[in-house]
């Protein structure tokens, strides 16, 4: 069985805005976590991302806008030597499309990737900006670490063995 470290996006890897990052030129990676995502690769850590993406069933955004951040995430942190496995992503919003079983703080997303990729989920961790990402990860039978809005990864990597 493998062991993964599941990434919140906005406020996690990139930086928040406050609400929706709803055009690619407002997407901007927080470059200060280059360094701990690889050192955790390094330690045989699959990189995962688990995104709640509301603002697509708001039409504030399309999937391909949403694509083409992730694909500049990809190839950003390529070039440090780091790789997302896969971007998993609820494009569900309660107040337009109901109740789904991936929107955070339901475990719908971790639990995909556990599936996808044999993940043993007492090996792995959720880093996230909100409880929500702690509700998920706890549900998945995983271990949430919450962090601060922006906050640098290095702060909580001593908590991930």
């Amino acid at each position: 069985m493998n062991k993964a470290v599941f990434l919140d996006r906005d406020g996690v890897i990139n930086k928040e805005l406050g609400d929706y990052v709803c055009k690619f030129e407002d997407f901007e990676i927080l470059p200060h976590n280059y360094d701990t995502l690889k050192e955790l690769q390094d330690r045989g850590y699959l990189l995962l991302v688990a995104t709640n993406q509301g603002g697509l069933a708001k039409g504030w955004y399309t999937e391909d806008i949403l694509k083409k951040m992730h694909d500049h995430v990809e190839a950003d942190y390529l070039k440090h030597g780091i790789t997302i496995s896969h971007f998993y992503y609820c494009p569900h919003h309660p107040n337009f499309t109901g109740e789904c079983d991936c929107r955070k703080p339901k475990p719908g997303m971790l639990l995909k990737g556990i599936k996808d990729f044999n993940l043993d989920p007492k090996l792995c961790y959720f880093i996230g900006d909100k409880l929500t990402d702690v509700e998920a990860a706890e549900a998945a039978g995983m271990t949430g670490i919450k962090i601060d809005i922006d906050q640098p990864l290095d702060e909580v990597l001593h908590l991930i063995k």
